[in-house]
């Protein structure tokens, strides 16, 4: 055993006691503790072992490992990482999750640990390096990727590293400026504003200037004239290209090999748990990740074999730069691996939530204790007590219906609190939230002998009730015996009886042959009082027979007229009380008898069919709750997906997203209000196809509540798994305006709100704001000549109206695209709003004339004997920006998104006509059109008889238009 000493590293004893993470780097192949200041720093030539802790379900803690290779580190370091991986799994039990993590491929697992971003540095420990704030600050460009974490990569400071589908980030000395390309991502952008918050304070101690500069935009603004002026100058963009580090491996069919004495062999069969022997390690081949799955009772030299196995089969199969590597061991599988398989069947669980119990795991903490390393976060029999989430307020409104032949029928008040185990419910809760306006619980609860048809009609006339206040009511669906906390506060008491009153269910009996046991005066009734707080005191009617007591609990019996109060030896004085409460609610009135147990009355006896043995256990019904959020997809085959977002927080609720909130104890669907209506429209079916998967992969209880939930509507048992900002909850606007109000302020948004996109990728609708750009591009190009190639400027008074007149273009045509993305837009097909068109018209006029000085100018100002060669540049640019300004209009066609179109104008509904085509462009801008068209004719043929058939074709192109 002596020798087996020497495998465990010294700097890993203590590991793993306290929540939180952990990070060793790899230093002369030994793993040496990084100071905690230096979190989130990790050079490219160095190789690192983070490791997370988090607390389990059951007092003890689960654990993640990973290694991260620096794109620069050594063949030797990297496998150094891996081995002491493994080592120090052993340290903590033997069961962490491993991760293998690569430099620019990053698991979102392991971004999550680090936001905003990790910003990888240059050197290593054995190139040396130097500390950032040693180094002379050097501008880096960034481009950054991502929606909820980021991919944050250095590109070469040059305009060629820009595109149109990325945000960048340019980190100067005195300004950061955040580029946004019209067709990057909404939410790409609001997550690298919080990138350049982070480089703010990091690296500038928080006093650097921002800008933001929309990709499209002129550069006589300001902001976006000095980013181009650092890039030199400003020109049209390259195509996006793809790099090795973007490329995205390939899903392919799971394969299962098993990993025998370093060789791997195929496993023949459909995947499912019983191929994977506790003997043995096993290799998941899923394309873009490689898992190894380590039996629990194997070796830790097996293991370690079986990490390099892994490492050498990504090597061979050309994926060693782009595949992730995970290992698993056996009972404490994540979620990412279950996945792979078509069911997952529960084996014994563990109070951590896996499924095992310690089988196996005594010899591994033996083997530690011989070494004398403790074996952290072992098991305990540690009682957990529920924590209750935040309640509903008291004092509101109550109202609450049954479901009978289609319809809802209201329920009287003095019933309030009655549920019959055949019958559907459905119950409206308003009330006050802090300084909110009023607040709606609406809850559908199902009865679990309730036909299915009571079912659907409670579920759609709930929706109709939701749809009558806007969709604001928090939406639930309860099953019985799965109510939750804030359900059972509404009802003091809540009482479920045997029966129903629904006319469905009586007939579904009857057809049945079986006996209605609906609760009536003259029959013998038992009822269980559970729980003694106002969250868990729900009283259930059991059989009336002696086997049901139990003297952990209180029991009513009701026979005739009489009504027993029966309280077990272990019973407590809440109990009674309670007890007590609901007798007056069953029967008021009524003197209630009291039975302590073992004092019974033959009376008593004989109304439960006589004296039997009964239980005296304590029946424990707490749940643990364990949030986790989800996004979700459907893959080619149609299959329901989901993606855990690890780590979350209230940003990570993006407007135009939904997400999927699994407590173990409820699950909530929240809607983002930029959501599409149709995907609105199936939230509880997307619920619906979550519980299920989950209970087949992870064990959740088909029955768990379900809740739909919309932004801004949270409810305070949502808001309570996070870290709540009411104030965030009430900013408006797409996930990008959002941000950038949270953080720069309301007016940064104003400024900026016409300068944005009206669409994100789209199909079919990308053109314009790529069109537009280029357009810009080539119009500056044009105004702009180097030096060398321009003829010296006349110092004559005449000839000084030129770059001011040029500039005055620039400006109008700055309003005039700025007019073109507004909503208002639309208002111009109106005869009242005709400024927009004639606004346009006015711009090319303008930009016409600013290319050619006016008579008076060419009288004082000889003309240039040779030939002007920019006359063609600036027709075509005028061609290019006559297109783009023509098709603002065609835009406007009812096959655009709602998003786009949307306006306080009716759309137009008259009958298309022969020549509709013509009749697409407003009459008056046709005219200014012509206009505009005759004066680029008659200017350009003057200045520059070359740019003669250039100025005829752009005269042709805008009558066209």
């Amino acid at each position: 055993m002596s020798s087996s000493v020497k495998l465990l590293d010294p700097a890993f004893q203590g590991a793993g006691q306290k929540p939180g993470i952990e990070i060793w780097r790899i230093e002369n192949f030994q793993a040496v503790p990084l100071p905690k200041s230096n979190y989130g720093e990790f050079y490219m030539g160095d190789s690192y072992i983070v490791l997370q802790t988090t607390p389990g379900k059951g007092g003890s803690n689960l654990y993640d490992i990973h290694f991260w290779i620096g794109k620069d580190t050594s063949q030797d370091e990297a496998l150094t990482a891996a081995i002491k991986t493994v080592e120090l799994d052993a340290v903590l039990g033997g069961r962490a999750v491993q991760h293998r993590e690569l430099q620019g491929h990053e698991s979102d697992k392991f971004l999550s640990y680090f936001k905003p971003c990790i910003i990888p540095l240059e050197g290593g420990i054995a190139s040396g390096f130097k500390k950032p704030e040693e180094e002379e600050y050097e501008a880096r460009l960034y481009v950054c990727r991502g929606k909820r974490v980021v991919k944050l990569k250095q590109v070469p400071f040059a305009r060629s590293s820009l595109n149109h589908d990325d945000v960048f980030i340019l980190d100067t000395r005195n300004k950061i400026y955040q580029f946004n390309g019209v067709n990057s991502n909404i939410q790409e952008r609001a997550k690298a504003l919080e990138v350049v918050q982070f480089l703010k304070e990091k690296y500038h101690d928080g006093t650097c200037s921002v800008a933001i500069v929309e990709d499209g935009e002129l550069y006589t603004r300001s902001n976006s004239g000095e980013f181009w002026v650092l890039l030199g100058g400003f020109a049209p963009l390259n195509k996006k290209t793809t790099g090795e580090d973007d490329v995205i491996p390939k899903t392919t069919p799971t394969k299962l090999y098993s990993i025998t004495d370093g060789e791997m062999k195929p496993v023949e069969g459909e995947l499912s748990k019983g191929l994977l022997g506790n003997n043995k390690c096993y290799l998941l081949d899923c394309g873009a990740e490689v898992f190894v799955w380590v039996g629990r009772v194997t070796q830790v030299e097996v293991r370690k074999a079986a990490s390099r196995v892994a490492e050498d089969f990504v090597t061979g199969e050309n994926r060693a730069k782009t595949a992730r590597i995970t290992r698993v061991i056996q009972g404490y599988e994540n979620n990412s691996f279950k996945s792979k398989f078509d069911s997952w069947p529960e084996g014994s669980t563990a109070p951590g939530g896996e499924e095992v119990k310690g089988k196996g795991k005594g010899k591994v903490a033996a083997f530690l204790k011989q070494q004398g390393v403790g074996a952290k976060g072992t098991i305990k029999s540690v009682q957990v007590v529920e924590e209750v989430p935040a309640l509903l307020e008291d004092g509101g409104k109550m109202e609450v219906w049954y479901i009978n032949d289609g319809a809802k029928l209201p329920l009287p008040e003095a019933d309030f609190g009655k549920f019959y185990s055949g019958d559907c419910y459905i119950v409206l809760y308003s009330y006050h939230s802090g300084e909110r306006k009023e607040d709606y619980f609406l809850c559908c609860w199902i009865g679990k002998d309730s036909i299915e048809e009571d079912q659907k009609t409670a579920y759609q006339l709930a929706t109709k009730i939701s749809n009558s206040y806007k969709g604001r009511p928090v939406q639930g669906r309860v099953f019985e015996g799965k109510e939750p906390p804030q359900f059972i506060t509404l009802f003091q008491p809540m009482v479920v009886l045997k029966g129903g009153l629904s006319a469905g269910y009586k007939k579904s009996i009857a057809d049945k042959g079986l006996t209605d046991e609906t609760n009536k005066a003259d029959r013998v009734a038992l009822f269980r009082i559970s729980g003694t707080s106002t969250h868990n005191n729900k009283v259930l009617q059991v059989d009336a027979v002696a086997t049901s007591l139990n003297s952990a609990e209180c029991f009513l019996l009701k026979s005739g007229s009489s009504i027993y109060l029966w309280h077990g030896n272990q019973s407590t004085r809440k109990q009674e009380q309670l007890a007590a409460k609901v007798a007056a609610f069953l029967e008021p009135g009524v003197a209630l008898k009291r039975a302590r147990e073992g004092k019974e009355s033959n009376t008593f006896w004989l109304a439960l069919g006589g004296k039997k043995s009964y239980t005296s256990e304590i029946e424990s019904s707490e749940t643990i709750r364990d949030p986790h959020l989800f996004t979700f997809s459907l893959n080619k085959k149609g299959k329901f997906e989901v993606e855990e977002v690890y780590n979350f927080s209230q940003d990570d609720l993006l407007t135009e997203d939904i997400l999927i909130l699994d407590t173990r104890a409820e699950v909530f669907v929240w809607v983002g209000q930029c959501v599409n209506v149709k995907e609105k429209e199936n939230v509880f079916k997307i619920g619906q196809e979550y519980i299920d998967r989950a209970s087949s992969l992870d064990g959740l209880s088909p029955k768990v509540p379900l809740y739909k939930v919309t932004e801004g509507n949270e409810p305070c048992f949502f808001t309570t798994f996070f870290s709540w900002d009411p104030n965030r909850a009430t900013v408006y606007g797409n996930s990008y305006q959002k941000k950038l109000a949270l953080l720069f302020g309301p007016s940064q948004v104003a400024e900026l709100e016409s300068m944005l996109p009206k669409q994100e990728k789209t199909t079919g609708n990308q053109g314009a704001p790529t069109q537009r750009a280029s357009a810009l591009a080539a119009l500056t190009s044009a105004f702009n000549k180097s030096p060398s190639k321009s003829p010296p400027p006349e110092k004559t008074t005449a000839n000084q109206g030129g770059p001011t007149q040029r500039a005055s273009a620039l400006a109008a045509l700055t309003n005039a695209f700025k007019s073109a993305t507004r909503k208002s837009s639309t208002l111009e097909r109106s005869p009242s709003n005709q400024s927009g068109s004639t606004q346009r018209a006015a711009a090319l006029a303008a930009l016409a004339a600013s290319f050619n000085p006016s008579a008076e100018t060419k009288t004082s100002a000889p003309k240039p004997v040779r030939s002007n060669p920019g006359g063609s540049q600036r027709a075509a640019a005028i061609a290019a920006l006559s297109a783009v300004l023509t098709a603002e209009k065609k835009k406007q066609s009812p096959d655009v998104s709602p998003s786009i179109s949307t306006s306080g104008t009716p759309a137009v509904t008259s009958p298309p006509t022969a020549d509709a085509d013509s009749s697409e462009v407003n009459p008056s801008e046709a005219d200014d059109s012509v206009g505009v068209a005759k004066t680029n004719k008659e200017d350009l043929s003057e200045a520059n008889p070359s740019g003669a058939d250039d100025s005829q074709e752009v005269a042709k192109t805008n009558k066209e238009d």
